[in-house]
């Protein structure tokens, strides 16, 4: 299952800051779509921003979450997509019915990864499964540990490591997993966790901490309003590019995950 609380709980105010990314949604489409016309499956879709975003290049997607909310806000959004309320561990299609699927940023949600997988691989006809996520060594790399150290490691804790995602893809029987790093850009629309890596000032507002799980619902507020008291003094003093320098490190911020049917 995933959060379902939690996603109910975002998907109030969510659309507010997350939004798709267009250089992540051609990677992802890059990575997804093998062949036309064919069928693909996002899970864990949310308010199905991305799902919308690569059935505006001509992809017949399906959307599926958990959050009853979160479907009826994509659902408002885009008609031509099919939208689903079902865990991902219990996907109400057949058996070889898509021809890839996607999950961009949840699987840390699931409480069940390697039921997930397996349920994604039985929906599969073929074709391959993309995950858009972070990895532990990953996350330890952001400078917001510098400010939010309790919180980080509370979110860094319930990151599956890429070793347990490989092994939880070859368990359900997916093959040929491999990997491309990301590395958050200046550019980035899509305000996700590490989405202030170079806009240090993006966690100053409570608006954009809305849309992300880590500090909505893994901050204290004692460490919240310290850490923000102490960035904002940084940002002021000029202290934050050194900040950001200590924390500078190789392997990207996030991780394209791509294994196949």
């Amino acid at each position: 299952m995933e959060d379902k609380a939690l996603y109910d709980q975002l998907g109030t105010a969510y659309d507010a800051t997350r939004r798709a990314d267009p250089y992540v949604v051609k990677r992802l489409a890059h990575h997804l779509v093998t062949e036309r016309p064919g069928n693909y499956l996002d899970v864990a879709c949310g308010t199905g921003n991305y799902t919308i975003a690569i059935a505006t290049t001509g992809v017949n997607m399906t959307g599926v979450d958990q959050s009853a909310l979160m479907i009826e806000q994509a659902r408002a959004k885009e008609s031509s997509v099919r939208w689903h309320v079902a865990d991902a561990t219990s996907l109400p299609f057949p058996d070889n019915f898509f021809t890839g699927a996607l999950c961009t940023l949840a699987i840390h949600h699931f409480r069940d990864i390697p039921a997930a997988f397996r349920e994604t691989f039985r929906a599969l006809v073929g074709g391959r499964f993309v995950l858009f996520t972070s990895t532990p060594e990953q996350m330890y790399g952001y400078w917001l540990n510098e400010y939010f150290p309790v919180a980080l490691a509370r979110s860094c804790a319930q990151m599956p490591s890429f070793e347990y995602v490989s092994e939880a893809l070859r368990g359900a029987g997916f093959t040929n997993v491999r990997t491309e790093s990301y590395e958050v850009r200046e550019d980035l629309q899509d305000l996700f966790l590490y989405s202030g890596k170079h806009r240090p000032a993006f966690y100053l507002s409570p608006r954009v901490r809305a849309g992300i799980s880590t500090f909505s619902n893994l901050t204290d507020r004692d460490e919240l309003e310290s850490g923000c008291r102490k960035l904002a003094a940084d940002i002021q003093s000029g202290r934050i590019g050194e900040v950001i320098n200590s924390y500078r490190h190789e392997g990207g911020d996030y991780l394209f995950v791509v294994a196949e049917k």
